[in-house]
């Protein structure tokens, strides 16, 4: 049945999006420091490029896997400057202004949604996940339907989506039993963690 693309795309989306990388921390801290509603656009953000990933993976583009091989240094170099930048900036947040801020002006949830896009999009890397993924649960689909792919494809949408939903939600439940002095430290801690990313992003292409 072909229902069943759709469901083994779900696992695969929501599986994917489980480790809670420097897009995971992201999500958290400004859920946190900004509410669920700006965690989970971040999160979409996130969720759209895995999709896309995953369409590269399932039609078989083999020119962009290709590409990503061979600027595999320069593209994981500028997503390990990316994630220095931003880990530096929340570093240095301070949420007493922050807050101040975010009561002043609306918060621009499209911000978060394109950021968190171009900071997943400057890991590619992800698409061999998928191409992994989908040949060990047999829907590998260079020959099969456009129905079955676009199946796949809205399954891994719907599958990242839901977790980034699911860890808003209770990292929501929460928000509120924090203080600023503890927000402080959160934003410090999310910050360090992000530039670590950074820097192994960098290291890795050395070794």
């Amino acid at each position: 049945m072909e229902i069943d693309f759709l469901i083994k795309g779900i696992i695969v989306g929501f599986l994917a999006s489980i480790p809670l990388g420097p897009v995971g921390v992201l999500c958290i801290q400004r859920t946190i420091n900004k509410g669920r509603t700006s965690g989970l656009f971040s999160g979409m953000g996130a969720a759209t490029v895995d999709a896309f990933f995953a369409l590269v993976a399932a039609l078989g583009l083999t020119f962009i896997i290709n590409f990503i091989e061979e600027q595999q240094f320069y593209i994981q170099m500028i997503g390990g400057g990316v994630l220095i930048f931003l880990g530096t900036r929340i570093f240095n947040t301070n949420p007493i202004q922050q807050i101040r801020r975010h009561r002043k002006k609306k918060n621009k949830l499209i911000e978060d949604f394109i950021s968190v896009f171009f900071l997943t999009l400057s890991n590619p890397l992800a698409v061999f996940l998928f191409v992994a993924a989908f040949a060990g649960i047999g829907v590998v689909t260079s020959k099969d339907s456009s129905v079955k792919s676009s199946l796949i494809i809205a399954g891994v949408f719907i599958g990242a989506t839901i977790w980034w939903a699911s860890l808003t939600f209770f990292v929501d439940l929460f928000r509120k039993k924090f203080r600023l002095k503890q927000l402080w430290w959160i934003n410090k801690i999310a910050g360090v963690l992000i530039i670590v990313f950074g820097i192994a992003a960098m290291l890795s292409v050395f070794f």
